[in-house]
């Protein structure tokens, strides 16, 4: 059975400033489920966090970063009712930051320590915002330290969670919020996301977006009621409103559709978000801070309406290795031995098509720099007995459905595929993906091209009355 508390995550730019974080802590307030806050670094906090951890760093660069990561806080400390020993919390933080910084060799253990500040100090903040914008004693509102709960490996900058300890933990420390709910909205824990610790302490970080998945960890820990991921935009649209103003915005959306449109680059969410609500069957609402209102995209495990296309999203910076060689012909073993030297060198693909006698991968570029990764661990073992072309520039284009092989066919009767690739005359096209995944169809087309295209994706699928169908819940 599960508690009636709701898990609520707010990210950089709805804690951006104290009008932000007032907002954020006037949206607490009004929703007496909301047990459990997860926050992220205020804006711009984390990108400064992760300039000082370059190597050779100048001493006075090092202090104009440091600078203006206390001037951000500072501003909203400014504009609390501020106790002594809450500017001493502050200093002594930015005292610790300063000291970790000046290293001459800044471990992956030491850059782990140094990116956490950002949520140690934000959740320390919206902590007193939180109970200054209450103002009695009812309501507590407590800064609670993730790492005593989120356990991980020492995998630094991209650690796996340790799933069971989590859940004890979780259930130990956050007893008194989770038994709580009859006694009304008096107790509420804000902690940190994107960072945990190894079993011995050492502070870890997630990955870049990690503080969605942090949430989501903690709202299975706890089997809350719902997931919320609050930010600056109203929920998932039918493609990024940044792209086309004519996105429009989608009110409910399966796992499986959210799932595949995080795996290829919608930004609302993060891809490893959604596999803690999946496994405990918790609903997940994506809003608005700015609008909290105004509607937002409740995510669940399934939903009456399911268009044949739902959303467009698009990854760019991607990378397609052609691999080719006659010893392919009639011949077995040979995409093992590709795939074994890729995965010698952690080189993830994401796509893959073959023929007789060559192969062709998509590598994500801008998560791994893959072309570089690649020529250096890669092409010497390769070219040994294969040939090898490389081109970049490229963008991943995904379009988001339901039962796309039972519903469509690029020659089927209906022809909803065919008319798809018609409104794309004279674009060259790399690579077609189809059929893997009855969620998807992608394609790979040049980085210069991307917006247009999904600009005549979307007016074909999503607009007027010649729309293919509608990505909009009923």
């Amino acid at each position: 059975m599960k508690n009636n508390i709701v898990v609520a995550k707010f990210g950089g730019t709805s804690l951006a400033d104290f009008a932000a974080m007032q907002r954020c802590a006037s949206l607490v307030l009004n929703s007496p489920t909301i047990k459990v806050v997860v926050v992220s670094a205020s804006s711009g906090v984390t990108n400064l966090l992760t300039k000082l951890t370059k190597p050779d760093l100048l001493t006075a660069k090092r202090e104009a970063l440091l600078n203006k990561i206390l001037a951000i806080h500072s501003t909203i400390l400014d504009q609390l009712e501020q106790s002594d020993h809450q500017q001493q919390q502050l200093l002594n933080l930015h005292l610790k930051l300063a000291d970790l910084a000046q290293s001459a060799s800044i471990q992956p253990n030491i850059k782990d320590e140094i990116l956490s500040f950002g949520e140690q100090i934000s959740s320390l903040l919206f902590t007193e915002v939180l109970n200054q914008l209450a103002g009695n004693q009812i309501y507590k509102a407590e800064c609670f330290d993730v790492r005593k709960i989120l356990k991980t490996d020492n995998q630094f900058g991209n650690a796996v969670p340790n799933i069971n300890r989590i859940s004890e933990l979780a259930t130990h420390y956050f007893s008194d919020v989770v038994s709580s709910e009859d006694k009304g909205h008096s107790h509420v824990m804000v902690t940190q996301g994107f960072i945990g610790a190894t079993e011995h302490g050492e502070t870890t970080t997630l990955g870049r977006g990690g503080s969605d998945f942090s949430a989501a960890l903690l709202a299975e820990a706890i089997n809350a009621t719902e997931l919320q991921i609050w930010t600056d935009v109203k929920g998932i649209f039918t493609t990024d409103p940044r792209l086309t103003t004519n996105a429009k915005p989608i009110s409910e959306i399966s796992f499986d559709e959210a799932a595949e449109l995080a795996t290829f680059g919608a930004k609302v969410l993060h891809p490893a978000t959604l596999l803690p609500a999946m496994r405990a069957n918790i609903p997940v609402y994506v809003g608005s801070s700015l609008a909290p209102t105004q509607g937002g995209t409740k995510i669940v495990k399934s939903v009456e309406n399911k268009p044949t296309y739902r959303a467009i999203a698009l990854r760019k910076n991607q990378t397609l290795i052609t691999i080719k060689s006659p010893a392919m012909l009639h011949a077995t073993g040979f995409l093992a031995k590709v795939f074994g030297i890729l995965s010698q060198h952690h080189i993830s693909v994401d796509l893959i098509t073959t023929s007789e006698i060559s192969i062709a991968i998509t590598l994500d570029n801008s998560v791994q720099n893959a072309e570089q990764q690649f020529y250096k661990h890669c092409m010497k073992a390769l070219q040994a007995f294969c040939e090898i072309q490389v081109e970049s520039d490229l963008s991943l284009i995904a379009l988001i459905g339901n039962h796309l092989h039972a519903n469509a066919s690029i020659m089927g009767n209906n022809g909803i595929e065919a008319s798809v690739f018609q409104s794309l005359n004279n674009i060259s096209m790399r690579m077609i993906c189809y059929g893997a995944s009855q969620h998807n169809v992608c394609f790979l087309v040049k980085d210069n091209e991307a917006v247009s295209i999904i600009s005549k994706l979307h007016q074909h699928l999503f607009e007027g009355d010649t729309a293919v169908t509608t990505g909009l819940a009923v």
